[in-house]
């Protein structure tokens, strides 16, 4: 799992990155709460977890935390405050921050609340990009209230691009996300991608090119 290690004591945030990284998990670390803010303000950040420190240069934790709340409600936040710092613990909870811990804290604590939250974790039961809809539960589409019947490749290449909408995906991701275990060369892609633009024509929805950058999928 993609976890996203928020933290500016290096020491620390050096020894929480490599107890999760033993735990099985992929861990990125940021230690510029402006840098953090950004990488977490828009739909695709492919972060599973957030573990989040409170006092951070560039901007606060509790702003980095309302950003990303402005558009994502699921991904799980644990916040890492000082032992004394109740108002934030409480302020962090009220924006809604899943769980915290106070520091100076255990290792094995961290991982067992981690582990919880990953658990607790689940896939929206719907994705939205404008009037186009995905029941994840049922693999279904519609455009403007009307079902979108789509052969399965076509399928999984429009789930990738809205699991990442708002944010272009370039074919490497494509490929390993969409056509996992399939042999997929860029020109089957773009054939693909075609299809999809044609069924999408008029539902406004937009599939651009994003040149060196990949597709990105958004509302019109």
């Amino acid at each position: 799992m993609s976890l996203l290690l928020i933290e500016d004591d290096a020491l620390l945030a050096e020894t929480l990155a490599e107890t999760l990284r033993l735990g099985g998990h992929e861990v990125r670390h940021l230690a510029d709460g402006g840098e953090a803010r950004e990488c977490l303000a828009a739909p695709g950040h492919g972060v599973a977890l957030v573990l989040l420190d409170l006092n951070l240069p560039g901007c606060g934790g509790l702003e980095v935390l309302e950003a990303l709340r402005a558009h994502d409600r699921a991904t799980p936040v644990l916040i890492l405050t000082a032992r004394g710092a109740v108002e934030d613990r409480v302020r962090g909870l009220d924006l809604g921050a899943d769980d915290y811990l106070a520091k100076p804290f255990a290792l094995d604590e961290l991982e067992a609340r981690v582990r919880a939250l990953l658990r607790r974790r689940s896939p929206a039961a719907e994705l939205s990009v404008g009037p186009l809809t995905l029941d994840t539960r049922q693999q279904r589409f519609t455009l403007q209230g009307t079902p979108l019947a789509l052969p399965p490749r076509e399928q999984r290449l429009l789930a990738c691009l809205m699991r990442h909408a708002g944010t272009p995906v370039d074919k490497a991701r494509l490929a390993e996300e969409a056509f996992q275990g399939d042999a997929m060369g860029d020109n089957a892609i773009e054939v693909y991608v075609h299809r999809l633009r044609k069924r999408l024509a008029d539902g406004a929805v937009a599939l651009r090119t994003v040149r060196g950058l990949g597709y990105l999928l958004e509302a019109e």
